[in-house]
């Protein structure tokens, strides 16, 4: 049965179901002991939704550069990569810090360096971490060159280029490419190579939409590292991705990484997208029914936006699903309703077509399925990892900080 057009009064069985059952398995025992809100990954299809992306990437025989970003947990770390040598993305030096600890020696810190964070990169270096850092600007190649020449040091760069009009880089037929990657080429400043990221690929809605965005991605990139070659300057590598490209890619030829991240959970704005399935989002928020507001047939949860986040990413789709759709504890989707409002704690449920919320009992634990699987998972200190097919619990620890 496809759980996106569950039958409501299905739905309904199984949240009565919930509440009247007796557990008797450990991951029920262990769930029903646990407050709400909470962190629910479901590990099989966590671990699917990994081997996915993994097949193809490795097919067009580039490598993965995993973010980390996501998921930021080393309890779950060994999931996402090979071994300790494998190639990561982090978006903060925190998590950074935290893998070079952990053993994790090939980073690369894709957010635009800030001058006062290079000790703390030339730290990590000096430790044996291979870090790379990102830069699309004269002032900043200028601060990386002065500061290695300073501290007789190399901080490896990768220069980043707009491939969209998204958000940040350095368009690739602009002269300032040139400009920035003579400044660190002539301070002996090591470059990696040229980055970018397609973040407008998160308004496509159709395959062609993504194929496109996917060939501008790479293309940017390809161009931008010919330039370079061109006026004699080293470029060796190229890294494109997102995770709506990275699962559209026709042809990587002249890339040399991919990275992406949010494609281990999935969220509801991959899934507008059309990337992946509202049954493939392998991670939602348990929440709590602790209210009725008859007179507007609301229901009322202990998810608010501190649990669920303010991200409304899917109210630009062809499906605003509010502040996210509602499941019920087995994870099925009832179809009619979703999180129309949220406050800081408090969470309301309403329906699109008039079912009757009383018959939602209060003290019923339901699912919440998150717009941005990132945003929400941004407030809690741990994710509740649930394997049903081997009946097994386990807590994984969240990176917090910057």
């Amino acid at each position: 049965m496809d759980v996106f057009n569950c039958d409501l009064m299905h739905s309904h069985v199984l949240i009565e179901v919930f509440t009247t059952e007796i557990a008797v398995h450990k991951i029920d025992i262990a769930l029903a002991q646990l407050d709400t809100p909470f962190l629910y990954v479901d590990k099989p299809q966590f671990l699917r939704n990994i081997r996915r992306m993994k097949e193809k990437i490795e097919g067009h025989k580039v490598e993965l550069r995993t973010h980390f970003k996501t998921l930021k947990s080393l309890e779950g770390a060994p999931y996402l990569y090979q071994d300790k040598a494998s190639p990561i993305t982090v978006s903060t030096l925190k998590e950074a810090e935290a893998l070079a600890e952990d053993g994790y020696k090939n980073l690369t810190y894709a957010v635009g360096i800030a001058p006062q964070k290079l000790p703390r990169v030339k730290s990590l270096i000096s430790k044996g971490t291979n870090l790379s850092i990102l830069l699309d600007s004269m002032s900043q190649a200028a601060a990386v060159s002065s500061f290695c020449k300073d501290n007789n040091c190399d901080i490896p760069v990768w220069i980043e280029i707009d491939c969209d009009n998204h958000r940040a880089g350095i368009k690739p037929e602009s002269s300032d490419l040139l400009e920035v990657a003579n400044i660190l080429y002539k301070g002996d400043v090591t470059i990696r190579g040229v980055l970018t990221h397609a973040g407008g690929s998160y308004a496509c809605s159709t395959p062609d939409q993504l194929l496109k965005a996917a060939n501008e991605e790479k293309n940017s990139v390809i161009f931008a590292a010919s330039r370079l070659k061109d006026a004699g300057i080293p470029c060796p590598y190229t890294s494109i991705g997102s995770t709506p490209t990275a699962l559209s890619y026709a042809d990587l030829t002249g890339i040399t990484e991919v990275r992406a991240g949010v494609f281990p959970f999935f969220d509801l704005v991959m899934a507008g997208i059309g990337v992946c399935e509202i049954s493939e989002i392998a991670l939602s928020v348990v929440t709590t029914v602790i209210g009725y507001n008859a007179e507007k047939n609301w229901l009322l949860i202990d998810a608010g936006w501190m649990a669920l986040s303010r991200d409304r990413g899917t109210s630009s789709q062809q499906r605003d699903c509010g502040y996210g759709l509602v499941c019920d504890f087995d994870g099925h989707v009832i179809d009619s309703l979703y999180v129309d409002g949220a406050n800081q704690e408090h969470g309301i449920i309403v329906s699109t077509d008039g079912y009757d919320m009383s018959s939602i009992k209060v003290g019923t634990k339901l699912r919440i399925l998150p717009n941005h699987a990132c945003a929400t998972a941004g407030m809690h200190l741990n994710y509740q990892v649930i394997d049903k097919d081997s009946d097994s619990h386990e807590v994984w620890n969240r990176i917090l900080g910057w």
